[in-house]
C-alpha cells in the first residue's frame, strides 16, 4: 500500500488570520508598548518609540535570516557568546587492564591478578602502509608488501 507523506511538517499553524501565534504576540506586544507611550508621553516621543518598538515587533514577527526567524538567530547569538571558544586538547594516558587466564575456580582472584599497563601506540599503522603501497605501485594492479 502507498501512503501519502506529509509535507511541510515544520510549519506552524496559522491561528490568528494569516499570522501564527508567535507572530501575533510579537506584533501585539509592540503595539501595546506604542499605546502605553501614546498615553504617557508627547507626540514626538510617541512617534520615535512607535518606529522603534513597532519595527522591532514586525522584525521579530516576519524577518528571517538564512531561513531562520529572528528570535532563533538572537538565541543562537546569545548562546554562542556565552559559551567558551577555546578548545584545548589534553592527551590522557589510558590504562589497559589485562586479565590472566586461569582455572574457573580462581574467578574471584582475577581482580587481584590484573595488571595496569599504559596503552601502546603502534609506530606505523597498516592503513598508512597500504596508502604508501598504493601511491608507490609501479604498475596498476601490482602492489608491493
Amino acid at each position: 500500500m502507498r501512503f501519502t507523506v506529509p509535507q511541510f511538517i515544520e510549519r506552524e499553524a496559522k491561528i490568528i488570520g494569516p499570522l501564527t501565534f508567535k507572530q501575533f504576540t510579537y506584533i501585539a506586544i509592540g503595539g501595546a508598548v506604542c499605546f502605553v507611550v501614546y498615553q504617557i508621553a508627547s507626540f514626538y516621543i510617541f512617534l520615535i518609540s512607535c518606529v522603534i518598538f513597532g519595527g522591532a515587533g514586525l522584525a521579530l514577527a516576519f524577518l528571517q535570516v538564512n531561513g531562520r526567524s529572528l528570535p532563533i538567530v538572537f538565541g543562537n547569538l546569545l548562546k554562542f557568546n556565552a559559551t567558551p571558544k577555546m578548545y584545548i586538547w589534553k592527551k590522557r594516558e589510558v590504562l589497559i587492564k589485562i586479565l590472566k587466564k586461569g582455572p574457573a575456580d580462581t574467578i574471584s582472584n582475577q581482580n587481584k591478578e590484573t595488571e595496569e599497563l599504559p596503552l601502546k601506540i603502534a609506530e606505523k599503522s597498516q592503513l598508512k602502509r597500504l596508502k604508501t603501497n598504493i601511491e608507490t605501485a609501479r604498475e596498476p594492479g601490482i602492489m608491493e608488501e
